[in-house]
């Protein structure tokens, strides 16, 4: 074998003995194609969903769409309804009126034309419904339901895991390699307080992070926010900081820079699919949303959005703070357990 041969073959080498390699070559393509197709998968159309607002009429409403199977009807308050109509979780919602019934349907969802013709369909059987052309129907178009205004709260939550991911665990495994990490460690330095500042310095950038992706969703895309800015900046804060604690643990298992970056990936990377970045996290099977809903990027996504869109206060989000309170301290004890200087 010639020269260019065994430059050829060492290349190869090294290569082969790189694990991120391997696993962006090998593993991501299978991992991504089975994680896509639980949540895309093929299955029977389910009933469309139709709320019927509270008033004079609402159980004779109820009543006459029981009958449908392709419906799946519930009563709420007018409010709700139209809350539930702007989230997209009713595709429908039918107001009891004298003498035609009124029925709001939201032009962007493709569904509600289904909707609409399934409730006139019911309707019509009975021998004193009125006429098809009788249900005035009503476009409405309320701000929160475009995918954008979906869209945000989640690249913000990927944001913040990304950036406090790459931004301390990187930087501490470099000064590792570095022995900076060593002859600091022989200094009169409280050990306590350099990771401190580490956190502290993540959550502060939190703030210009949260900030800006507040502002350019504003003016740039009119996202609407709902809820107290306050209470938005609280949770970018508690998330920063939880995925800062995954950070520290993450350096103490890398021994250099290239495998620091595999391992930000293998975490990251399953919560980018399962959390409701960039689709709902309820298109993935039953069986799998316990282990959904305990991952702390879920929780960070689901509570931006709930303040965001729905206007829900930091009281009622504790299950989500419990979840970013406990993938926070335990990471951080056994961090500052384990964590190496040499």
């Amino acid at each position: 074998m010639g020269s260019l041969g065994q430059l050829v073959l060492m290349r190869l080498r090294v290569l082969w003995r790189q694990p991120e390699v391997l696993f962006w070559t090998f593993v991501f393509p299978i991992v991504t194609t089975l994680v896509l197709g639980l949540a895309f998968r093929n299955e029977s159309l389910g009933p469309v969903r139709v709320a019927i607002a509270q008033g004079e009429g609402a159980t004779e409403l109820s009543a006459r769409l029981a009958g449908t199977p392709e419906l799946e009807v519930e009563t709420l308050e007018l409010i709700e309804a139209r809350r539930q109509l702007a989230r997209g979780r009713v595709m429908l919602v039918l107001v009891p009126g004298t003498p035609e019934p009124e029925a709001l349907v939201d032009p962007s969802q493709a569904e509600g034309r289904t909707a609409r013709l399934l409730v006139m369909q019911a309707l019509s059987r009975a021998p004193d419904a009125p006429r098809l052309e009788a249900v005035r129907t009503t476009p409405v178009s309320e701000p929160g339901n475009r995918y954008i205004d979906f869209l945000i709260p989640g690249l913000l939550g990927m944001s913040l895991m990304s950036s406090s991911l790459w931004a301390l665990a990187v930087p501490l495994v470099s000064m590792r390699g570095g022995k900076l990490l060593k002859r600091l460690a022989g200094t009169p330095m409280s050990r306590t307080h350099f990771f401190l500042a580490f956190l502290l310095g993540r959550t502060a950038f939190a703030v210009l992070e949260v900030a800006f992706f507040c502002a350019f969703a504003r003016w740039l895309f009119g996202v609407p926010m709902f809820g107290s800015y306050g209470a938005l900046l609280g949770m970018g804060l508690l998330g920063a900081m939880c995925f800062a604690s995954l950070a520290l643990l993450v350096s103490i298992r890398a021994h250099n820079e290239e495998a620091v970056g595999g391992l930000v990936n293998l975490v990251s990377m399953p919560m980018l699919f399962l959390s409701g970045v960039f689709f709902a996290s309820d298109n993935f099977p039953g069986w799998l949303q316990p282990v959904i809903h305990a991952l702390p990027l879920t929780a960070l996504n689901d509570s931006l959005r709930a303040i965001m869109l729905e206007g829900t206060s930091l009281m009622a989000l504790g299950p989500a703070m419990l979840v970013l309170a406990a993938w926070t301290v335990l990471p951080l004890v056994v961090a500052l357990r384990w964590f190496r200087w040499v």
